[in-house]
């Protein structure tokens, strides 16, 4: 049985989608996986089958238009009576729907966030677009899943839908990652992800005028890189606040184990991120290390359940709760991450996306 996977990006760093094609072809699917080169054509490896539209818009809003009919088109090839389409996100939706009723197949959908609630949106026209596409296509889909339990929540209220499969975007189990001995001096303070807007990374760039002994390590790229860049060097942090750039994954869990405590501060400028439980803090966990999460829903279930760090319900904390974890050292908080990582992990999820799958094959043929 095939099943082909479509998602708007290059696919290198796309973890989820990895780990899903990965967990689907151990369970004797075979993957067919379709990416685009938006963000560059990085050289990589997979034990299944991959390919990348070519996509010439350099403006977003317009390369999501090219990739909708290059996606129909390369699916309308690759697609028959005996495979899956699974469509990863509200950008790739489209053409996998109108392929699934020409040919009669199934579709799964699988939202790793509200794509139509994302800050990038908030306000513009294309939110209004994006959220008729969702409003006409969703309550047509019979099996979806998606990356947080208050997603799952916020797509059955808004849709009237079934509720959607949670499988969360854990990392992969990692025994005994580090030593808890490390002492760094000056303490490590790390955000990993995407410079963009509304994750709080001025926020914490302007904190650190007043954090004593420690340093802020930003690894990732994105939009927003040269505005704090000058933010930095107008503070004259130029010292304590050091940009790594867009690294590896297997660099970037080096970088991840070194540190003494990890941020997820996103704002509150939409639900996507309201509900979201980001990549990284799940990562921060596997590595060892506690956080300081925002005071949303399922970073806070983290924070209240096992007790790996500190939560702030306004960034003027931030200082403060940092000099706290700081203060406690990795040490203090041995047993709760290793009580965390042994539940947030893919191994706890994989059971149910192969369940979804098996489901979809015995009632489809």
């Amino acid at each position: 049985m095939k099943v082909i996977v479509s998602v708007f990006n290059n696919l290198y760093t796309d973890q989820r989608v990895e780990k899903v094609c990965k967990s689907l072809v151990e369970e004797g699917f075979k993957i067919d996986l379709i990416g685009n080169n938006w963000g560059g054509l990085p050289e990589m490896e997979r034990t299944y089958p991959f390919s990348r539209i070519i996509l010439k818009k350099k403006v977003l809003r317009y390369a999501y238009i090219e990739f909708q009919w290059k996606l129909y088109k390369e699916l309308l090839k690759k697609a028959d009576k005996n495979c899956i389409l699974l469509a990863n996100d509200l950008d790739s939706i489209l053409p996998n729907y109108l392929i699934s009723k020409k040919l009669g197949i199934p579709l799964v959908f699988d939202s790793h966030e509200i794509f139509t609630e994302m800050p990038s949106l908030q306000g513009r026209f294309t939110q209004k677009i994006w959220r008729k596409l969702e409003r006409i296509v969703i309550p047509k889909i019979n099996y979806m899943l998606t990356a947080s339990e208050s997603y799952a929540d916020w797509f059955a209220k808004t849709y009237s839908i079934e509720r959607p499969i949670v499988v969360q975007n854990f990392p992969v189990h990692i025994q005994n990652p580090q030593s808890y001995s490390e002492n760094n001096s000056p303490k490590i303070i790390l955000y990993q992800g995407v410079i963009n807007p509304s994750r709080g990374i001025d926020k914490i760039i302007s904190a650190m005028s007043t954090i004593e002994n420690a340093e802020l390590w930003i690894a990732g790229d994105g939009p927003k890189k040269a505005e704090y860049l000058t933010l930095t060097k107008s503070l004259g942090l130029d010292s304590k606040v050091k940009f790594l750039g867009k690294l590896l994954p297997k660099d970037l869990c080096k970088i991840t184990k070194k540190a003494d405590l990890g941020l997820s501060i996103e704002e509150n400028n939409g639900l996507s991120y309201y509900y979201s439980m980001p990549n990284k803090v799940s990562d921060y966990i596997q590595a060892r290390i506690p956080v300081i999460v925002s005071d949303f829903p399922e970073m806070r279930k983290v924070i209240e359940q096992f007790q790996t760090g500190e939560k702030i319900s306004d960034h003027s904390q931030l200082a403060e709760k940092i000099e706290i974890v700081l203060k406690n050292g990795k040490l203090f908080y041995k047993d709760s991450l290793n009580k965390a990582a042994s539940e947030l992990c893919w191994e706890k999820e994989e059971p149910k996306l192969i369940q979804l799958f098996r489901k979809v094959k015995t009632e489809n043929f």
